[in-house]
Order: C-alpha cells, then structure tokens, then sequence
C-alpha cells in the first residue's frame, strides 16, 4: 500500500484535515495512489515559527548529539530501504532494484554527515600582541529552506537535511509534488531518531506560493535548490534581492568525450547504464557523446545494441531495467528533440518513439549525425536519449563540449596520461569523471559552474553553505 502523505510540522504528522488536495499518480499507469495536502499560509507560518524556536536551543546542540541522531537514521534508512524505495518505484517510477539502491545509497550521505559534524572546527589567528586573542568561528546561519526535485526525491533531499541538521541549522524542505513518498519517509526517520520537533519541517502544494512565502520571511537565512535552471535563477534572484545565501544545483547537459585510444567495450557498458539510468532524467546524465572518428562508428555499433536489450516497463516487474518518465508532459518534450533531429537530417539508429501502453514510457533512443543547431545539442534532454557526433582532434572536442552555459557534470574515456590531464583542466564543468562514472558519492562534492548553479553539497565542502564565519578580536 501506498503511504498516507502528511505535512510535518514542529514534530507533528499533519492530515489533510480540509485542506486541498491534489493526486499523487503512478507514472506507469496514470492512476491515482495517494492524495497529496497542500499547506496553507497557516501552515507555512507554523513551520516557520516552530523552526525559528527549535533553532534557538538546536545550534548549540553538540555535535556528538547531532551525529548520534544522524548515525541513527543511517541505521534506520538501510532498514527500511525496501518499503522506502518501493513507494519511490510507485510515485516515481523507476526500477525497484535503483529505488531501493537510491534509499541504500543515501544511508552513507547519513553517515558522511554524522562524522563530518564532529569537525566543524574555527582557528586560532596568532596576534600582533601578547595581550590580543584573535579567533575565528564557524557557525549555524539560522533557519533554512530547501527545494528538492522528482527525479531523486530521496537522494537530494536528504543530501540537504543532513547538511542544515549537522551544521546546527533548522530545515523546512518542500519537496517535488510529483514524488512525496520519500520526503515523508525522511521526515519519519528523523523523528523515530530523536531529532527534536521543529528542527525540521516538511511541506507540501503551491510551488510558486510556497518558495515565495518562504524565501521572503525575514526568519530563513538559507535556500538550497535542485531543479531546473530558469526557477533556479528565479529563486536565486529573489533570495539575492534579500541578501540570503543559496546554493543552486540546477541543469546539466553533460558531455561525454570518448578518445580513439579508449577501452571502447568498457566505455559503452558503463555509458549505456548511466545514461538510461531512471530513464535519462538525471542531471548528470550524460547527454552529448563526442566520439572520435577512429572508433566513432563501433562505439556506436555497440551503444546501439546495448540501448536496444534496455527492458521498458513497470519498475516493479522483474527484469525491468528502465521505468516511464516522470510526467506525461515528458514523452512530448521528448518526441519534440527527435523530430528536430530527424527535420535537420540527423539519423534515429533505435527508439525515438513513445512505448504504447498506459503509462508515460519512451524508448531508449539513440541519435547520431547530429547538426550544431540541433535542439538535442543545445537544450537539455533530462530524458533518455544520445546524441552521439564525431570528433577529430582533442582541442575541438573540448571547445564543443564547453560551447553550452551548462557546467555541471562531464566524462572522458582515454588510455593516454595527456588526453586525461587535456580533458581534466579542460573541461568547464564541477565534475569530471575519467574512465569511469564516479561522481555524487558521500565524501566527493557535489556541484556545478555558470548557469548549473554554485555551491556543493557532500564532501568536506558540505557544510560551507550553511555555516557563517565570525572573527574575533578580544583585548585581554
């Protein structure tokens, strides 16, 4: 059975109880399986109040008490990882075994955090004078709110909350409408571990009413947001109009540059995963495949026949290896890039097509010969298709894949010692990932450049966007 979808408010799990409500819908079959309460201003005003209090006594919190709490939803996470991630797989969408891998996953970002909080360490400044002490401390910058996506409702979430929670902060998230489950059962896990009420807060409704409401109140002092690069820009830019720091994970349309020296076969099983992984919406998946010309046409050969044996269907159906998309609205934004293709003589080698059924399915698809203008080329897909174009030397492959305003995510396949160090001060991107896909781990940072945001997440950069810097000067 589906979960009862609450608001959690200052410790309590609160009903609909009145409240609109709108449905939760199964993107494999368009049906409804929950209801979803929207908060009114009320709500929002309680959360904030209650996180206001709760931040008073929690930022002098210790540490061995944050990261016990932290430690204890790790604990609990990988426990109830089956449930958490099939209700994933019901409002989501993807495959069982990557739901449940995702809760798993995201267990470490629990634990990452509970050690990292235990050094959040000011310095002492050696002084002109014997008489001076000169120091300097980290602390919590106060009430925080964080904006989490659809595609990874329980990865970016909890990424944010265990970062406002170790740092001392207090946290109201608002999570995708689309995607409730896995907020919720965050919310759960943090009060079954102890955390005192209001330290974090979960809301749920109006996107636009909610960010405004929220981000205007002179209580939040922080905004972290993953999504989509112009509501990224907006919220940026009324947060900067107040003065309030953000961190912004918005938009990728990562290149991927595969040299003619590479392992081809390892190349193409690794890329053919990640790429359809949770049907391409990602925002590191990897999008636009430069292939250099000497192994261009087996590289695609090979892709090609992989993208093909991808079973399509029900995330909960045994041998699934790719779910539907998200939203009905994505099979037409999808069809969309295909048909600009196909109209500026790019060829469709498979799929490029919606999956007959119900639900909101699309074929993998892989598209080669691409033209520069290609919308592919330019837009982000956020969806599972490849744009695979050749390449003949290094230095344009570069140039190409740095052309877009896009930074956030990048890969590279080459056996040669120079291409990779070529690539890696190359590329303009937060991540570059060589030979292999290795990125958005616990202890690596997280993050983009120009129009894919600012700030990181994970890593010892974790807490920087939630801790403030205090120097002081005492004459003794």
């Amino acid at each position: 059975m589906y979960p009862h979808i609450t608001q959690y408010i200052d410790g309590e799990f609160i009903q609909g109880d009145g409240r609109r409500e709108t449905d939760v819908l199964n993107p494999a079959t368009n049906l409804p399986i929950g209801k979803l309460p929207h908060a009114t201003s009320a709500d929002l005003e309680r959360a904030l109040s209650s996180a206001q209090r709760a931040f008073e006594s929690w930022r002098n919190s210790s540490p061995m008490l944050r990261s016990q709490i932290l430690r204890k939803v790790g604990e609990l996470a990988r426990e109830r990882a089956q449930v958490i991630g099939r209700n994933i797989t019901l409002d989501q969408g993807k495959p069982l075994a990557e739901a449940v891998g995702e809760v798993t996953v995201c267990s470490e970002h629990a634990d990452w955090h509970a050690e990292e909080c235990r050094r959040i360490y000011g310095r002492v400044i050696p002084a002109r004078s014997s008489q001076v002490q000169q120091t300097v401390l980290r602390e919590p910058i106060g009430v925080c709110v964080a904006f989490s996506p659809w595609n990874f409702p329980f990865n970016q979430a909890i990424r944010k909350v265990a970062a406002a929670i170790g740092a001392g902060c207090s946290v109201i998230v608002k999570g995708s409408s689309d995607t409730p489950s896995a907020v919720v059962a965050i919310a759960q896990l943090f009060h079954d571990a102890g955390l005192p009420p209001g330290v974090l807060s979960v809301v749920w409704g109006d996107s636009g009413m909610i960010s405004d409401h929220l981000i205007r109140s002179p209580i939040v002092r922080k905004i972290s947001f993953t999504g989509s690069t112009p509501v990224g820009q907006q919220l940026a830019a009324l947060a900067g109009s107040l003065m309030k720091r953000c961190t912004m994970e918005l938009g990728g349309h990562a290149p991927v540059i595969v040299c003619d020296d590479a392992d081809i076969d390892t190349a193409v099983d690794q890329l053919v995963g990640y790429k359809f992984r949770n049907a391409g919406q990602v925002c590191v998946s990897p999008t636009r495949f430069f292939v250099q010309d000497g192994i261009h046409d087996y590289f695609v050969d090979r892709f090609v026949a992989k993208a093909q044996a991808i079973k399509v269907g029900d995330g909960l159906e045994a041998g699934t290896r790719m779910g539907p998309l998200a939203q009905r609205r994505r099979i037409a934004a999808m069809e969309g890039f295909v048909d600009d293709a196909r109209q500026r003589g790019a060829n469709i080698r498979t799929g490029g097509h919606a999956v007959l059924g119900a639900g909101n399915f699309f074929a993998p698809t892989v598209i080669t010969d691409l033209p520069e203008d290609a919308r592919f080329l330019n837009e982000e897909p956020f969806g599972p298709v490849a744009g695979i174009v050749r390449f003949t030397n290094l230095e344009d492959a570069l140039q190409r894949a740095n052309r877009l305003p896009f930074g956030l995510a990048s890969y590279a396949f080459t056996r040669s010692a120079k291409n990779a160090h070529a690539i890696s001060r190359g590329l303009e991107a937060g991540m570059v990932s060589i030979n292999h896909i290795g990125l958005a781990l616990a202890e690596t940072p997280f993050g983009g450049l120009k129009e894919s945001g600012y700030g990181s997440e994970g890593g010892i950069e974790t807490f920087d966007g939630y801790l403030t810097t205090k120097f002081i000067s005492q004459l003794n």
